[in-house]
């Protein structure tokens, strides 16, 4: 993602007509380095990651619903593994949501919860990935895209004011 908001905001939201929050990625206020990641309607606030302003931030979230272990992987850096919920699945039918918080099922929008900026690349797997699939992933080096969520095969739909446009890539001299 990439943004200059410096007012909590949500990047991925995925709700299930039981939980609006099943899977939530929410970074903070800019000051407090705070990113919230919530399971099954369970909150876990990861402390000490710095979301930068004005640049590309790569973001990988992870939650082991055996265990009910999180993780927030944000530049290639990894933050502490926290409990966050067990014994669950997310199952059913899901509407995922890109830079809006769902308080419904595929509704219930906030202006204030919402992100302004660019993001791209998101994929979703339905297992935890390791720390070297996560580095190559952030790297942009040969991964195994998302078999829940591919970016380069997606189907989906625009609401409101959306700017749609392909990667730019940067150029080295």
């Amino acid at each position: 993602s990439f943004t200059d908001l410096v007012r909590g905001h949500t990047l991925f939201s995925l709700a299930m007509a039981s939980s609006a929050n099943d899977f939530l990625i929410s970074p903070q206020e800019q000051s407090n380095n705070t990113i919230n990641l919530f399971v099954r309607d369970q909150g876990l606030v990861i402390r000490g990651q710095e979301y930068k302003l004005n640049t590309w931030n790569s973001l990988c979230a992870t939650w082991d619903s055996e265990y009910g272990l999180g993780q927030l992987w944000l530049n290639g850096q990894s933050s502490s593994i926290k409990l966050i919920r067990s014994g669950s699945n997310i199952t059913g039918r899901p509407i995922i949501t890109l830079g809006q918080e769902q308080d419904s099922y595929g509704g219930g929008f906030d202006a204030n919860q919402s992100f302004i900026g660019m993001i791209t690349d998101v994929h979703m797997w339905n297992y935890v990935l390791s720390p070297c699939e996560i580095w190559r992933y952030m790297d942009e080096l040969n991964f195994t895209p998302g078999n829940v969520l591919n970016w380069r095969a997606l189907y989906f739909q625009i609401t409101g004011r959306v700017l749609l446009e392909n990667k730019q890539n940067n150029c080295l001299n």
